[in-house]
């Protein structure tokens, strides 16, 4: 009976240590002076997302904050459905939008250090319906002085790199970015039926670009294109792809394009009534897989899963001893990949009212993300060479290596979205104590 007792007792023990494996999880910091931040000065973020909570502005949020590869301040507020009065956890679960977009950049680089993705090659090497795309150029008709859409051949074909850091002459639907271009104009038609990742680049590719590859910024659907060869180059469908290569390695098990089952549903956030138009916003559905899989946006989260994505990206490319890509990778990732002189659609003041981001401020932009150039010339705190994006519909992160810092904020509240990025940078680094 002894030797029977032990076998169990070991057979406990091992399933015990395999589910504690099984359920890896950030270090948790005695207290955030441990790792050089002030717990008093941390809980101004408190009283001040309480303080937005309590008036209405937001529903609730989940923000964390890692430094020294430990979390120093981990916190929910108010509401994940604040119409059926249900509160904000720890683990609820959000829509990324286009924070989808640093995952497709990561798949990308995992199949260009295997050699099945080449930077420098034209899109057209793995999507031939992108060979011929021209450029839409609106002229006025000198005799009717109405605008007219001229095509035009490109000057050189769009690469995998344009894709990767925005230049590569693509643009959104006005429908989306609210630009109204003729170019824009004709985007819009790219949503009229339901498409997989192959129909819908095939689409695209009938359209004409609205820049010349490689001269202009534009926030586009160049992270679908990706996907797309992304499903090419592996063999793989681009959630199978993010699943297997990347969110199972990371132990990352709340991330993903759809949520399953009963329990995770009840956990996703969802947005309030706004109170102008006494409805909802409209947000993807995230309760069975979609049928299309973009790499702009898309996944759904929690902030513990995004803030162990960002820690890998922190750490050089490696997490508990599992290497997604190198640090050279890593550092290629997150330098200024834009060219010299060139141009940018958006102007400085248009950040608060765009729902997309600029660069303005001493900004570049790398492969997948925005990164701070010049710190000086920015209206919020940072590093040089500090790295970060955001999601429409509330989300943001940043990762200052300098600092060796991490924030992660999770927000169902797209209206909000500007405040609570800069605002956060200010309550994050005036904790720094040492």
């Amino acid at each position: 009976m002894k030797i029977v007792r032990r076998l169990m007792l070991a057979v406990l023990f091992s399933i015990l240590v395999a589910s504690i494996a099984g359920a890896q999880t950030i270090p948790q910091a005695t207290n955030p002076e441990e790792v050089g931040l002030s717990k008093e000065r941390l809980q101004r973020i408190s009283a001040w997302i309480q303080s937005d909570v309590d008036k209405g502005t937001v529903p609730g949020a989940v923000v964390m904050v890692l430094r020294k590869g430990k979390i120093a301040y981990f916190e929910a507020f108010g509401y994940r459905d604040r119409e059926k009065q249900i509160p904000m956890t720890r683990d609820s679960i959000f829509r990324l939008y286009s924070m989808t977009k640093p995952f497709t950049a990561l798949a990308t680089m995992m199949l260009v250090e295997e050699g099945k993705i080449l930077l420098y090659k034209p899109v057209s090497e793995y999507l031939p319906e992108f060979k011929e795309v021209k450029v839409g150029v609106e002229k006025k008709d000198p005799t009717t002085g109405k605008a007219e859409l001229d095509l035009e051949p490109a000057r050189r074909e769009m690469t995998v790199q344009d894709l990767l850091r925005h230049t590569s002459g693509l643009t959104y639907a006005s429908s989306v970015v609210g630009q109204k271009t003729m170019v824009n104009e004709l985007y819009n038609s790219l949503y009229a039926a339901s498409f997989t990742n192959a129909e819908f680049v095939t689409r695209l590719s009938r359209l004409p670009l609205k820049y010349q590859p490689g001269t202009t910024w534009e926030y586009s659907h160049s992270y679908d294109v990706l996907a797309r060869i992304v499903e090419i180059a592996s063999g793989m469908e681009f959630d199978t792809f993010v699943a297997e290569r990347i969110a199972k390695p990371l132990k990352l098990n709340d991330t993903g394009y759809w949520v399953e089952g009963a329990e995770k549903q009840e956990r996703v956030a969802e947005p309030q009534i706004d109170p102008a138009t006494g409805k909802k916003p409209s947000v993807y559905r995230v309760i069975q897989k979609p049928q299309w899989i973009p790499g702009g946006h898309g996944l759904v989260s929690t902030a513990h899963d995004y803030a162990r994505f960002c820690l890998m990206f922190l750490n050089g490319g490696t997490l508990d001893g599992i290497r997604l890509v190198s640090r050279k990778t890593v550092e290629h990732m997150t330098s200024n990949a834009l060219p010299p002189g060139y141009k940018t659609f958006y102007p400085p003041e248009s950040e608060a009212r765009s729902p997309f981001p600029s660069l303005n401020g001493g900004k570049g932009y790398g492969l997948g993300f925005g990164i701070t150039l010049k710190p000086g010339l920015s209206p919020q705190p940072g590093s040089k060479g500090d790295y970060y994006w955001e999601g429409v519909g509330g989300t943001s992160f940043w990762i200052d290596p300098k600092e060796q810092l991490v924030a992660v904020v999770m927000l169902a509240s797209g209206s909000q979205l500007r405040v609570y990025q800069k605002s956060t940078r200010y309550y994050v680094y005036q904790a720094i104590s040492d």
